[in-house]
């Protein structure tokens, strides 16, 4: 397993992207949770759309702590990281487009 530099809670920030994004597809359920009540939490529009751009906040603060982490954990070297870096930054920013990030 690689990297370490940061006991691997980069995974968190991705967890925490997952769990906006869950907040974001379920804000109009009706559907009820184990205590019944409705998973949907109908916050407006302009709130939605802040957690939108959480989301891809919170993905992109993910890469650059996971590359960042493999860098210094020797991993990769400094021509990698510059690479997968941009890569990784560049592919987040077209899912982002495509609104697959949503």
């Amino acid at each position: 397993m690689s990297g370490g530099y940061f006991e691997y809670q980069q995974y968190r920030i991705s967890q925490i992207a997952d769990d906006v994004q869950l907040l974001i597809n379920n804000n109009s359920s009706a559907e009820l949770n184990s205590y019944g009540e409705a998973i949907g939490r109908n916050y407006p529009p302009e709130v939605i759309e802040r957690f939108k751009e959480a989301v891809v906040a919170l993905k992109t603060a993910f890469v650059y702590a996971q590359r960042i982490d493999w860098l210094v954990s020797d991993d990769d070297g400094v021509n990698s990281f510059l690479i997968r870096l941009e890569q990784e930054l560049k592919q987040l920013n077209s899912k982002e487009h495509d609104n697959d990030i949503f």
